[in-house]
Protein backbone atom coordinates (compact mmCIF):
# COMPACT_ATOMS: atom_id res chain seq x y z
CA UNK A 1 0.00 0.00 0.00
CA UNK A 2 1.00 3.37 -0.73
CA UNK A 3 1.36 5.83 2.51
CA UNK A 4 1.05 9.38 1.60
CA UNK A 5 1.69 12.14 4.80
CA UNK A 6 0.21 15.59 5.01
CA UNK A 7 1.76 18.30 7.59
CA UNK A 8 0.58 21.63 7.21
CA UNK A 9 -0.25 23.58 10.18
CA UNK A 10 -2.72 25.96 8.50
CA UNK A 11 -6.07 23.23 8.99
CA UNK A 12 -7.35 24.65 5.57
CA UNK A 13 -4.79 24.65 3.90
CA UNK A 14 -4.47 20.66 5.18
CA UNK A 15 -7.77 20.07 4.54
CA UNK A 16 -7.14 21.14 0.79
CA UNK A 17 -3.79 19.04 0.48
CA UNK A 18 -5.60 15.54 1.66
CA UNK A 19 -9.15 16.41 -0.13
CA UNK A 20 -6.41 17.25 -3.54
CA UNK A 21 -4.54 14.02 -2.86
CA UNK A 22 -7.76 12.06 -1.73
CA UNK A 23 -9.13 13.21 -5.51
CA UNK A 24 -6.06 11.80 -7.01
CA UNK A 25 -5.97 8.52 -5.30
CA UNK A 26 -9.54 8.03 -6.23
CA UNK A 27 -9.12 8.96 -9.83
CA UNK A 28 -6.29 6.50 -10.63
CA UNK A 29 -7.73 4.00 -8.61
CA UNK A 30 -4.97 3.63 -5.69
CA UNK A 31 -4.04 1.38 -2.86
CA UNK A 32 -3.11 3.91 -0.73
CA UNK A 33 -3.64 5.62 2.29
CA UNK A 34 -3.20 9.26 3.48
CA UNK A 35 -2.35 10.22 6.77
CA UNK A 36 -2.81 14.30 7.74
CA UNK A 37 -0.30 16.27 10.41
CA UNK A 38 -1.38 19.25 11.65
CA UNK A 39 1.84 19.79 13.67
CA UNK A 40 5.71 18.76 12.67
CA UNK A 41 6.53 17.36 16.31
CA UNK A 42 3.55 14.90 15.64
CA UNK A 43 5.18 13.56 12.22
CA UNK A 44 8.70 13.63 13.42
CA UNK A 45 7.28 11.07 16.55
CA UNK A 46 5.56 9.46 13.59
CA UNK A 47 8.20 8.50 11.38
CA UNK A 48 10.77 7.48 14.38
CA UNK A 49 8.50 4.09 13.98
CA UNK A 50 6.65 3.77 10.69
CA UNK A 51 7.55 4.55 6.88
CA UNK A 52 5.34 6.67 4.59
CA UNK A 53 6.70 6.70 0.46
CA UNK A 54 5.66 10.33 -0.09
CA UNK A 55 5.61 13.46 2.01
CA UNK A 56 3.85 16.73 1.46
CA UNK A 57 5.51 19.54 3.98
CA UNK A 58 4.47 22.93 4.06
CA UNK A 59 7.31 25.21 4.76
CA UNK A 60 6.54 27.88 7.38
CA UNK A 61 5.79 26.08 10.82
CA UNK A 62 5.86 26.31 14.32
CA UNK A 63 8.96 25.16 16.34
CA UNK A 64 10.18 22.54 13.17
CA UNK A 65 9.63 24.55 10.21
CA UNK A 66 9.22 22.39 6.66
CA UNK A 67 12.96 22.53 5.75
CA UNK A 68 14.25 21.16 9.10
CA UNK A 69 11.33 18.54 8.95
CA UNK A 70 12.44 17.62 5.32
CA UNK A 71 15.78 16.65 6.75
CA UNK A 72 15.18 15.12 9.62
CA UNK A 73 12.99 12.58 7.03
CA UNK A 74 15.82 12.49 5.12
CA UNK A 75 18.04 11.64 8.03
CA UNK A 76 16.03 8.53 8.58
CA UNK A 77 15.01 8.19 4.12
CA UNK A 78 16.96 8.29 1.69
CA UNK A 79 14.20 6.58 -1.08
CA UNK A 80 11.07 8.42 0.27
CA UNK A 81 9.60 11.77 -2.16
CA UNK A 82 9.09 15.48 -0.55
CA UNK A 83 6.99 17.71 -1.98
CA UNK A 84 7.01 21.38 -0.47
CA UNK A 85 3.70 23.18 -0.71
CA UNK A 86 3.90 26.26 0.59
CA UNK A 87 3.09 30.47 -0.11
CA UNK A 88 6.45 31.21 0.58
CA UNK A 89 9.37 30.86 -3.02
CA UNK A 90 12.12 32.49 -1.22
CA UNK A 91 13.04 29.15 0.41
CA UNK A 92 12.83 27.04 -3.00
CA UNK A 93 16.90 26.86 -2.70
CA UNK A 94 17.23 26.28 0.82
CA UNK A 95 14.69 23.19 0.63
CA UNK A 96 16.78 21.55 -2.11
CA UNK A 97 18.66 20.26 0.90
CA UNK A 98 16.28 17.44 1.19
CA UNK A 99 15.97 16.69 -2.28
CA UNK A 100 12.28 17.22 -3.00
CA UNK A 101 10.69 16.25 -6.38
CA UNK A 102 8.84 19.40 -6.29
CA UNK A 103 8.43 22.81 -5.07
CA UNK A 104 4.68 23.73 -5.05
CA UNK A 105 3.15 27.51 -4.26
CA UNK A 106 0.24 27.70 -2.90
CA UNK A 107 -2.72 28.28 -4.28
CA UNK A 108 -2.00 25.06 -4.86
CA UNK A 109 -3.10 24.31 -8.73
CA UNK A 110 -4.79 20.86 -9.06
CA UNK A 111 -3.19 19.70 -12.25
CA UNK A 112 0.02 20.55 -10.52
CA UNK A 113 0.04 18.29 -7.48
CA UNK A 114 -1.49 15.52 -10.19
CA UNK A 115 1.31 15.53 -12.74
CA UNK A 116 3.60 15.86 -9.04
CA UNK A 117 2.09 13.18 -7.22
CA UNK A 118 2.05 10.83 -11.16
CA UNK A 119 6.07 12.17 -10.74
CA UNK A 120 6.48 10.95 -7.25
CA UNK A 121 4.14 7.85 -7.47
CA UNK A 122 6.51 6.37 -10.15
CA UNK A 123 9.65 6.36 -8.40
CA UNK A 124 8.30 4.85 -5.46
CA UNK A 125 9.69 1.56 -4.48
CA UNK A 126 7.13 -0.46 -2.63
CA UNK A 127 8.97 -3.48 -2.90
CA UNK A 128 10.07 -2.62 1.00
CA UNK A 129 6.34 -3.40 1.90
CA UNK A 130 8.10 -7.09 1.84
CA UNK A 131 7.92 -9.26 4.96
CA UNK A 132 10.60 -11.69 6.62
CA UNK A 133 9.11 -14.36 9.38
CA UNK A 134 11.25 -14.99 12.32
CA UNK A 135 10.55 -17.85 14.94
CA UNK A 136 10.84 -16.54 18.47
CA UNK A 137 10.65 -17.25 21.65
CA UNK A 138 6.97 -16.02 21.86
CA UNK A 139 6.09 -17.50 18.46
CA UNK A 140 6.23 -16.57 14.92
CA UNK A 141 6.57 -12.87 14.22
CA UNK A 142 6.39 -11.07 11.12
CA UNK A 143 8.41 -8.17 10.02
CA UNK A 144 8.84 -5.65 7.14
CA UNK A 145 12.45 -5.62 5.62
CA UNK A 146 11.82 -1.65 5.58
CA UNK A 147 11.65 -1.65 9.27
CA UNK A 148 15.00 -3.75 9.53
CA UNK A 149 17.78 -1.40 9.94
CA UNK A 150 20.40 -4.34 10.64
CA UNK A 151 20.60 -8.04 11.24
CA UNK A 152 23.28 -9.45 13.40
CA UNK A 153 24.42 -13.44 14.43
CA UNK A 154 24.90 -13.88 17.34
CA UNK A 155 24.83 -17.25 19.96
CA UNK A 156 23.09 -19.03 17.00
CA UNK A 157 20.65 -16.99 17.31
CA UNK A 158 19.69 -13.38 14.41
CA UNK A 159 18.98 -9.99 16.42
CA UNK A 160 17.03 -7.73 14.08
CA UNK A 161 17.37 -3.98 15.06
CA UNK A 162 14.19 -2.31 13.70
CA UNK A 163 13.66 1.60 13.03
CA UNK A 164 11.11 1.92 16.43
CA UNK A 165 14.16 0.94 18.58
CA UNK A 166 12.92 -2.77 19.41
CA UNK A 167 14.73 -5.95 18.57
CA UNK A 168 13.12 -8.50 17.60
CA UNK A 169 15.58 -12.13 18.31
CA UNK A 170 15.06 -15.52 16.56
CA UNK A 171 14.81 -19.07 18.51
CA UNK A 172 18.12 -21.05 17.95
CA UNK A 173 18.80 -21.72 14.08
CA UNK A 174 21.03 -24.50 13.07
CA UNK A 175 21.71 -23.35 9.29
CA UNK A 176 24.56 -21.04 8.70
CA UNK A 177 23.95 -17.16 8.96
CA UNK A 178 24.28 -16.73 5.56
CA UNK A 179 21.89 -19.21 4.40
CA UNK A 180 19.10 -17.92 6.60
CA UNK A 181 19.04 -14.27 6.07
CA UNK A 182 18.83 -15.32 1.96
CA UNK A 183 15.62 -14.01 2.02
CA UNK A 184 16.52 -10.98 3.23
CA UNK A 185 19.60 -10.70 0.48
CA UNK A 186 17.51 -10.66 -2.24
CA UNK A 187 16.01 -7.09 -1.84
CA UNK A 188 18.60 -4.92 -3.16
CA UNK A 189 18.44 -2.76 -0.46
CA UNK A 190 20.41 -5.08 2.03
CA UNK A 191 24.14 -6.08 1.97
CA UNK A 192 26.13 -8.21 4.09
CA UNK A 193 29.42 -6.75 5.10
CA UNK A 194 30.89 -8.97 7.81
CA UNK A 195 30.28 -12.78 8.36
CA UNK A 196 27.99 -11.53 11.35
CA UNK A 197 26.35 -8.71 10.09
CA UNK A 198 23.85 -7.17 7.33
CA UNK A 199 22.41 -4.06 6.99
CA UNK A 200 19.62 -1.96 5.31
CA UNK A 201 21.65 0.54 3.09
CA UNK A 202 18.49 2.58 3.06
CA UNK A 203 19.70 3.25 7.09
CA UNK A 204 22.90 4.08 6.66
CA UNK A 205 24.55 7.29 7.62
CA UNK A 206 27.80 7.30 6.88
CA UNK A 207 30.24 4.60 5.76
CA UNK A 208 33.86 3.99 6.51
CA UNK A 209 36.75 1.47 5.64
CA UNK A 210 36.11 -0.16 8.77
CA UNK A 211 32.27 0.31 9.21
CA UNK A 212 28.53 1.85 8.74
CA UNK A 213 27.03 3.95 10.75
CA UNK A 214 23.47 3.64 11.01
CA UNK A 215 20.82 5.73 11.33
CA UNK A 216 20.09 6.19 15.54
CA UNK A 217 24.00 5.71 15.65
CA UNK A 218 24.40 2.00 15.69
CA UNK A 219 28.03 1.00 14.05
CA UNK A 220 28.24 -2.19 12.37
CA UNK A 221 31.62 -3.85 11.37
CA UNK A 222 32.85 -4.24 7.83
CA UNK A 223 35.34 -7.50 7.42
CA UNK A 224 38.69 -6.08 6.33
CA UNK A 225 39.05 -9.30 3.62
CA UNK A 226 35.26 -8.13 2.28
CA UNK A 227 35.90 -4.26 2.11
CA UNK A 228 36.08 -4.04 -1.54
CA UNK A 229 33.56 -5.98 -2.54
CA UNK A 230 31.35 -4.23 0.32
CA UNK A 231 32.34 -0.84 -0.89
CA UNK A 232 31.93 -1.16 -4.93
CA UNK A 233 28.08 -2.94 -3.98
CA UNK A 234 27.54 -0.15 -1.31
CA UNK A 235 28.82 2.56 -4.27
CA UNK A 236 26.42 0.47 -6.84
CA UNK A 237 23.91 1.19 -4.54
CA UNK A 238 24.07 4.61 -4.22
CA UNK A 239 24.67 5.11 -8.21
CA UNK A 240 21.57 3.64 -8.69
CA UNK A 241 19.57 5.52 -6.42
CA UNK A 242 21.04 8.69 -8.16
CA UNK A 243 23.28 9.69 -4.42
CA UNK A 244 26.59 9.85 -6.49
Amino acid sequence: MLRIAICDDMPNELQNLVLLTNQYISAENLDAEVTKFSHPDALLIAIESERFHIYILDIVMPVVNGLELGRQIRRLDRDSQIIYATTEPQFALQAYAASPINYLIKPINRQQLFDTLILAISKVDLAEEKTFTIKTAAGLRVIKLSEIVCCEYSSHSVIFNLANGDDAVSRTIREKFSEYIAPVLKDRNFLQCHTSFVVNMRRVERFAKDSFTLCGGKIVPISSKQYSLVRDNYMDYLMAKGDL
